[in-house]
């Protein structure tokens, strides 16, 4: 890989424009340039290889096939078409130029006749396995799993090192709910090949995905075995441990992991979690301040400290983390609402108004947001913004609550006419809930008797 970006070619390429300088490059080392640029996506660099190739090489067909190329990756297809019907006559044995003419037709929105250009340049016995991809590929854009899964079996054929064969060789074999065949030819490739770490990853995920947890560990600890760097399927072999209840094996994995990160806040949090569901908070707890001590800025891990916290008793703790956890992530509504109850639990009313004010904005169609924003402001004896707020909320949600909430508003505030207009509606849309409302609002009760009597 090295060697790749240290490209002696590219190096005089290079050299020569900002030189300004005329250097001969054969059509073959100009080949290479133009790989060199595509394949690491420098399309700009590309172009600028490409036109000076052709101005020394104006006849070469390879060029002109690298131009193709080219203009696909810049989305040019005027040009492009132009270009391929130009080639068309002298490259049709030029598995390259079927390969850009299979492209084109892809980018286009047209995988049968891609198809068409590829099992043309199948006769022509190259890039095998490519081809057999690619058309497994716009087999898959045509949601024909069966025929995708045919040619990606055939791609592995090629190159039985393959992983994006064999791991699309399984989604098929997944589309198709073909699980039985999906694990006979799982089993038959690892006996060929039983050091294909993509080979015992999916033979892991297999069986975790139909809950046969201890099958999935078996795998993975064989990949593990063949490399134990592999971080990420420590995580997989510990969810199978978390599925099955057994935390503590779990936080085992993990800290087996530990070892190999340079980031661990987010397996600390997971070991947190393990602790915490193994009901041991204190655990839990320390879990997560090393989460946090590794990076400050981890949330999740502050929001979990503040629900142990509040499990244990310590409300003031709870509420500081919750504060913490919002002030990184505001827009989490969840959190907003986690926060909204502490403060309100601690009595700290005009506090939990931003994150009432928050989920309105954010989430109006929820009719407890307008209730429960409405029910703070009274409870601090705002009642005008309780109005203003009420007057928003029952344009949104007809509902009784809120006229009800809008009548002791008004009655405090001394406006009878309006309180008995609100509390008129609210007995109409629902006057089971009277009696739960003269407990929370006293005015009510007496002039609920005026209301029904003037009805009458």
């Amino acid at each position: 890989m090295e060697e790749f970006f240290e490209n002696e070619l590219v190096t005089k390429f290079e050299e020569m424009i900002e030189n300004n300088e005329e250097r001969y490059f054969d059509t073959e080392e100009y080949e290479d340039i133009i790989i060199y640029y595509l394949e690491m996506g420098d399309i700009s660099f590309a172009e600028t290889a490409v036109k000076y190739a052709l101005k020394l090489h104006p006849k070469s067909l390879e060029i002109k096939i690298k131009k193709f190329e080219v203009l696909l990756e810049l989305e040019n297809y005027t040009l492009a078409k132009e270009l391929m019907d130009d080639l068309k006559e002298s490259s049709m044995e030029s598995t390259d130029f079927l390969v850009c003419c299979a492209k084109y037709y892809s980018n286009l929105g047209n995988p049968r006749r891609a198809i068409e250009y590829c099992e043309t340049a199948l006769l022509l016995e190259e890039e095998e396995n490519f081809l057999h991809n690619f058309m497994a590929d716009e087999y898959v854009n045509l949601e024909d799993p069966f025929k995708a899964l045919k040619h990606y079996k055939l791609a592995l054929t090629f190159d039985q090192n393959d992983e994006y064969s064999l791991e699309n060789t399984m989604f098929c074999y997944n589309q198709l709910n073909r699980g039985e065949d999906a694990i006979e030819f799982l089993n038959n490739y690892l006996d060929k090949y039983a050091f294909s770490e993509t080979g015992w990853f999916e033979y892991g995920q297999f069986y975790f995905n139909r809950k046969n947890y201890e099958e999935a560990i078996k795998g993975f600890d064989y990949l593990l075995a063949i490399n134990s760097q592999s971080v990420g399927v420590y995580a997989n072999k510990a969810a199978c441990f978390e599925a099955m209840g057994e935390w503590l094996k779990a936080v085992e994995v993990y800290e087996e992991m530990l070892a190999l990160e340079y980031t661990k806040s987010f397996t600390f949090y997971k070991i947190g979690l393990c602790y915490k569901e193994n009901k041991q908070p204190v655990l839990a707890l320390n879990a997560f301040q090393k989460s946090l001590r590794d990076d400050p800025q981890f949330y999740l891990s502050m929001m979990e400290q503040s629900y142990i916290y509040e499990e244990m008793g310590g409300m003031k703790e709870a509420l500081y983390f919750a504060k913490e956890a919002v002030s990184l992530n505001d827009n989490n509504l969840d959190y907003q609402k986690r926060l909204a109850f502490l403060y309100i639990d601690s009595g700290k009313f005009e506090e939990s108004l931003a994150c009432m004010k928050t989920l309105i904005d954010f989430e109006p169609t929820r009719f407890y947001n307008w209730y429960a924003y409405s029910e703070v402001l009274m409870l601090i004896g705002d009642y005008e913004d309780a109005v203003a707020i009420l007057k928003k909320a029952t344009k949104m949600h007809n509902r009784a609550e809120l006229f009800y909430q809008l009548s002791n508003c008004y009655f405090h505030l001394n406006n009878q006419k309006d309180g008995r207009k609100a509390l008129s509606v609210a007995l109409e849309l629902d006057q089971d809930l009277l009696e739960g409302m003269k407990q929370k609002y006293p005015f009510i009760r007496e002039e609920a008797e005026k209301v029904k009597t003037k009805k009458k």
